[in-house]
């Protein structure tokens, strides 16, 4: 059975210890940490020879583990265009003086360095950690790339000839660069597809690869939540990107199937806001069909943590995040080695 992990972005604003200790009792096995807070800094890992061990220790104390560490906030600064919104995502020494050409440079350093304390953090894991990983077949961090195109996504005032092409190619030029750094220190890259990315469609994901060069470093962070509303083959993305897929988030998602007051573009709107055609929801509570999620997974021969990204605007969250343990522990199943009627066959030998 893959382990059940959760997400610590949302939950940034617990120190870890007593997240840690919230995460224990809700039933996980282990946790995916944010590289923000106080749950992973990439510059102590890097700086600090015994804090990797101490982190382990920490995550030991309360009989956790951790398969994958993220990095969203400050990969989306890599490729973004930036502006103010960006200072209160970022790192005080990425965001700088907040010009935009040096908070981008700044970025990509820290994604550089990101895979740097990625490979140094396993390198201390204990034992049950690297079995996994071994079972896996690599070691990833899930993030964000941002986009220098996704204000154009509506194409009026009509794009000019190229300038789509470009913002792939500038995205992939500057990922190029960074997954120099991940291949050598083994370390997988898991874009998560999602609106606001370079890739946020199957359509956009295909042209992400071709920019990248089908480079074998770049994989992908599957959250179904993100595809339903869009109109997006969720189970297709699976089917044609499974062999890079690097990590998984159980999110679920709800819309509507008659017409709302705000569309699928939120209409400037709250999440949880009435009238809104779409919003996430824990997982069990929406619209996805996670048994067949799980089996697509299972095709896809996927054997990495399933991460709950605990996202409800309408539930309490200590709640939500207990019952969402519990819902994908009765999802998940072991595959089976034989078929179901093998032993019709066994029967007249």
């Amino acid at each position: 059975m893959r382990p059940v992990t959760m997400f610590t972005g949302q939950w940034a604003d617990l120190p870890l210890d007593t997240l840690l200790a919230k995460v224990k009792a809700f039933g996980y096995d282990g946790v995916e940490l944010a590289c923000w807070g106080d749950h992973f800094d990439v510059r102590a890992c890097l700086a600090d020879d015994g804090w990797a061990k101490r982190h382990w220790a920490l995550l030991r104390k309360h009989g956790l583990f951790c398969w994958a560490i993220s990095n969203h906030l400050t990969g989306q600064a890599t490729c973004d265009v930036i502006d103010v919104r960006h200072k209160s995502i970022l790192p005080a020494h990425v965001w700088g003086d907040g010009d935009p050409a040096g908070v981008r440079r700044r970025a990509i350093e820290e994604m550089k360095d990101t895979a740097r304390a990625a490979r140094k953090f396993f390198d201390a894991a204990p034992p049950e950690v690297k079995e996994r990983h071994a079972k896996m077949g690599y070691v990833a961090v899930n993030g964000f790339t941002g986009s220098p195109i996704w204000h154009l996504l509506y194409a009026f005032p009509p794009c000019v000839p190229g300038q789509i092409d470009a913002g792939f190619r500038a995205v992939g030029e500057t990922w190029k660069d960074i997954l120099t750094v991940f291949d050598r220190e083994n370390i997988e890259w898991a874009l998560e597809i999602h609106p606001t990315e370079i890739a946020f469609d199957i359509a956009s994901t295909r042209r992400t690869l071709e920019a990248v060069g089908h480079h074998p470093r770049f994989g992908f962070n599957f959250d179904p939540s993100h595809f339903g509303y869009q109109g997006v083959d969720y189970l297709g993305i699976i089917r044609e990107f499974g062999d890079r897929i690097r990590h998984v988030h159980v999110k679920d998602s709800w819309w509507s199937d008659v017409p709302t007051e705000a569309g699928v573009f939120g209409g400037h709107t709250e999440f949880g806001a009435r009238g809104r055609q779409w919003d996430f929801r824990s997982p069990g509570r929406g619209r996805l069909d996670f048994e067949a999620i799980l089996r697509a997974l299972n095709h896809a021969k996927y054997q990495g943590p399933l991460s709950v990204e605990w996202e409800d605007p309408m539930m309490d969250r200590e709640a939500g995040a207990a019952e969402a343990c519990a819902f994908v522990r009765r999802l998940d199943f072991p595959t089976s080695g034989r078929a179901f009627d093998a032993a019709f066959a066994e029967g007249k030998r």
